[in-house]
């Protein structure tokens, strides 16, 4: 198969390098088309097609992948109307808040398509992505998870819950490196210097993930395997919850939704 991925910003980017490193795709199968001499020449250098034709990228593509900026897509996909094969082609639209009647509106002729909201470790295979499929079969709908699925871990869901998995798990991947941040911060003002402290913090971070993925407890339950009563880490728990840690984070995620 081919695939073109039309944008290769700071999303598009991080899903061509994905797919690079998952092999889904030899690299003359990928074709990138952006309108930026900088980002082509970086891709080109990876070995893959380039160009700055949205509708020549289009038309020789098994897979078009539309991620471009949400106000954009409209614009992109009445572009390639006149390239799009309905019939043997599958097209991927990233782009937050992007609903199926906008594509349709788009490309009237419409192929089988998905609403796909990866994150951007999707660069080290390490994507938390959701996929809402839209007129397509069990094998297509395959077809591209299995394409996600190398590039981390991707949930189908339907459309009214695709913003919340935006906000969750996309918007989400800032908000965790947020914490990571501050406690770089508080890991200096405890006494490390400020790139020892984020190795620290980094790999606590790494190593809670691993401790639930296998485990398969719940966070609370592994939480309770280190507060000693009367300890230092209720102690802190304590402190951070009464400065609204857990309010602050439900907060931030419903905020994403607004």
């Amino acid at each position: 198969m081919k695939i073109t991925m039309i944008g290769a910003g700071a999303m598009g980017g991080a899903t061509v390098e994905g797919l690079l490193k998952a092999k889904s795709f030899k690299q003359e199968e990928i074709t990138v088309a952006d309108p930026t001499a900088e980002v082509l020449e970086k891709f080109k250098a990876m070995g893959v097609n380039t160009t700055t034709n949205n509708a020549d990228a289009a038309k020789t593509a098994d897979i078009v992948c539309v991620c471009v900026k949400p106000w954009l897509v409209d614009t992109v996909l009445a572009g390639i109307r006149a390239s799009i094969r309905p019939k043997d082609q599958l097209l991927v639209v990233i782009a937050a808040g992007v609903t199926p009647e906008r594509v349709r509106e788009a490309l009237p002729e419409t192929p089988p398509f998905f609403l796909v909201i990866p994150n951007i470790a999707i660069a080290q295979l390490a994507s938390m992505t959701f996929m809402v499929s839209v007129g397509a079969d069990d094998a297509q709908t395959a077809t591209v998870k299995g394409i996600f699925d190398e590039m981390g871990s991707t949930l189908i869901t339907d459309f009214q819950h695709l913003a919340a998995g935006t906000t969750l798990a996309s918007c989400g991947i800032a908000y965790a490196m947020r914490y990571i941040r501050a406690a770089s911060e508080g890991g200096v003002e405890l006494g490390f210097k400020a790139d020892v402290a984020k190795d620290i913090v980094m790999q606590t971070v790494l190593g809670a993930v691993k401790l639930l993925q296998a485990s398969g407890m719940h966070p609370e339950q592994a939480i309770d395997l280190v507060t000693t009563p009367g300890g230092v880490t209720i102690k802190g728990l304590n402190e951070m919850e009464h400065a609204g840690f857990t309010s602050a984070v439900i907060r931030g995620l419903k905020a994403g939704l607004k």
